[in-house]
């Protein structure tokens, strides 16, 4: 480990390589990151459309929308 350290400390190009090697796993974790965000999201959509009020307004509104348009 401390000679792939010191071998990229000497060489510009061997130092991309190893800070390359370092990164493995990470586009892996922000997508983790980003499905969890989705999730909590759904379920907040979730949360809110299984309210009264809400399906009243949407109710009304596609009911709205038919009747205009037919």
């Amino acid at each position: 480990m401390q000679r792939r350290i010191l071998a990229a400390r000497q060489h510009p190009r061997r130092r991309t390589l190893a800070s390359a090697h370092d990164d493995r796993g990470a586009a892996t974790a922000e997508y983790a990151i980003a499905i969890m965000a989705a999730v909590g999201f759904a379920s907040l959509l979730v949360v809110i459309m299984q309210s009264d009020e809400v399906r009243g307004i949407l109710t009304d509104l596609v009911r709205t929308a038919l009747t205009v348009g037919g």
